[in-house]
């Protein structure tokens, strides 16, 4: 694992949880509706383009389910952290 317990900690208090192999953080996004989510959506593939570090999601109504990892390294990166933190931030 490429980040340090101490950068996941608060995403792990937030509802992300890290899988098996530690090498992705995921958290399910509840919604008040599918448009309060394609917004969301919406916001956080803007902060993605801007790190160029895109997200595997998937959205059924109001429900968004997100997996982050660094594909090129097969692990969690500092780019993952960055990510989850903005997609907290913009859910709240």
């Amino acid at each position: 694992m490429s980040v340090s317990e101490n950068e996941l900690a608060p995403l792990l208090a937030s509802g992300w949880q890290l899988s098996s192999d530690k090498t992705a953080i995921f958290k399910r996004f509840q919604f008040k509706n599918f448009i309060e989510a394609f917004g969301w959506m919406t916001q956080a593939a803007l902060v993605a383009e801007k790190l160029n570090h895109h997200p595997d999601w998937s959205n059924v109504y109001r429900t968004v389910d997100v997996t982050l990892t660094t594909h090129d390294k097969q692990d969690l990166s500092a780019l993952d952290i960055q990510m989850a933190t903005r997609m907290d931030q913009l859910a709240s």
